[in-house]
């Protein structure tokens, strides 16, 4: 049988699409950072240990379990044969179930996008705790990172490691809720770094994959929870397995991949600080360098590094100077040894930071500084008018069922997540007409430009009459 790679809560998610493009929400008000406990002090040597139970009783407090619910679609055709409250109409809803990390005292919750995406509900419990109410912070699918909160304070948080100095070999273990069982903790080593799968590759966008790979279990459930060293420390968000079985058959063979903590915090504060992710762009077509190239290239041997197939000419490579056909070999001193890892390390680098491009042309070496600018995409969230605010254009059928006057012209509120900011004013069924001053069409992406940081103006056709909402977008 071939071997499948799946994300551990997919098939626990039911319909909730795995790979769902979910947004990062917005907050009403600026939110105060989160204060992590950090200890980058490389693992080291060790003498024999026979038990770990002390370094892993701490993190185990902060591992929760994440349970999520999602409307399902509503059944049509039985509504039309046994009407609108037929008895014993099951309840239309689907669940899933995974894992998370505290990372702040104050209720800050790291876990996986696709345990997370497309919720409509989202609640969180400690061991021994009752379930309670989380709200989502934001979304990443580009990376499977997801931030939630809950209320509270002075709880239990993981100390945080710094992943870039795992080496092969370590001792890691995996902790969450496989399967729903309670929380587990299982045993393996670092079997391999910087691990690109295109598991987060979709029609419409890449990833950025750095995955660890580890050994020890992780199974559905798994989703979201804590890789932490022999020293209790978090390294990794666990994402995905490598399994020669098929959906709910999929179990552990010992290949599992997780998210560095280096790049799961650096998602993280975007998200906090801004609602989404910004990246820097630095506008060149990459290609990785064929090792039997090395040599037309005028490169020291057994050269890595990444060609430049291409330049946008108005982008800061081009105006920093950098041509086609020169070889990028570092990023701020770290090696980039293929167009995945360059990408990776661009991805973590805000809009108008500088960088230091060390590269070769023509066989000599040399170093320039540039200036990233903005990397703008909006494909991980097609359909989204606003964090959690899901529109269409309206078709003849909603005109009809609305009433709507043929010179009135908009985008329908189609869904709106509990989790988003802007639950509490947009309901689906309304049309916004207008943004500010400018009329609003099918055009999505223009009706996206319409939205200003602070409060807009968003006329919603609601009730046969037309509704001013001041929305606060931050």
């Amino acid at each position: 049988m071939k071997p499948l790679i799946c994300a551990g809560l997919f098939s626990l998610l039911l319909a909730t699409p795995a790979a769902v493009a979910a947004s990062a929400a917005r907050p009403e008000t600026p939110r105060t950072m989160p204060v992590l406990v950090i200890d980058d002090t490389p693992i080291g040597k060790t003498p024999v240990v026979t038990s770990y139970a002390d370094a892993l009783e701490s993190v185990q407090g902060s591992v929760v379990s994440i349970y999520v619910s999602k409307n399902a679609p509503d059944n049509a055709l039985a509504r039309q044969i046994f009407g609108e409250n037929f008895p014993g109409r099951p309840n239309l809803e689907e669940s899933g179930l995974g894992s998370g990390v505290i990372v702040s005292a104050d209720g800050y919750i790291l876990t996986n996008n696709h345990v997370v995406a497309g919720a409509d509900k989202i609640e969180v419990s400690r061991v021994g705790d009752q379930k309670v109410k989380a709200t989502l912070i934001g979304t990443d699918p580009k990376t499977d990172i997801a931030v939630i909160k809950i209320e509270g304070e002075n709880l239990p948080v993981v100390t945080l490691a710094d992943s870039d100095k795992l080496r092969v070999g370590d001792v890691v273990f995996a902790i969450g809720n496989p399967l729903g069982v309670g929380q587990t903790v299982t045993m393996g080593i670092v079997s391999a770094k910087g691990r690109q799968i295109r598991l987060l590759d979709t029609a419409e966008t890449k990833g950025y994959e750095d995955f660890i790979q580890t050994d020890a279990a992780i199974n559905m459930g798994n989703s979201g929870g804590a890789l932490v060293d022999a020293k209790g420390r978090l390294v990794g968000i666990n994402s995905a397995i490598l399994s020669t079985g098929r959906g709910e058959m999929g179990g552990s063979i010992g290949i599992g991949f997780s998210v560095p903590v280096k790049l799961a915090t650096n998602v993280m504060e975007n998200l906090i600080r801004n609602g989404k992710v910004s990246r820097g762009y630095l506008g060149i077509d990459p290609d990785d360098l064929a090792p039997d190239l090395i040599g037309s290239f005028k490169l020291p041997p057994n050269s890595k590094g990444v060609v430049v197939t291409g330049v946008d000419t108005e982008g800061p490579a081009a105006k920093a100077g950098l041509k086609i056909d020169d070889v990028v070999v570092a990023i701020d001193g770290k090696s980039v040894g293929s167009k995945a890892e360059l990408g990776v390390v661009i991805s973590q680098k805000p809009p108008d930071s500088q960088i230091k491009v060390r590269y070769f042309r023509e066989g000599k070496e040399d170093t320039v500084e540039v200036t990233l600018a903005n990397f703008e995409d909006d494909s991980g969230r097609p359909n989204e008018l606003l964090a959690g605010v899901t529109v269409a254009g309206l078709t003849p059928g909603d005109r009809r069922k609305l009433r709507l006057d043929a010179k009135v012209d908009g985008l329908q509120i189609t869904a709106v997540s509990d989790a988003s900011d802007y639950s509490s004013k947009l309901k689906p069924g309304m049309v916004v007409t207008r943004i500010n001053n400018d009329p609003v069409t099918d055009d999505l992406p223009k009706a996206r430009k319409s939205i200003q940081k602070g409060i807009n103006r968003f006329y919603v056709y609601v009730g046969e009459k037309i509704t001013v909402l001041g929305i606060d977008v931050k």
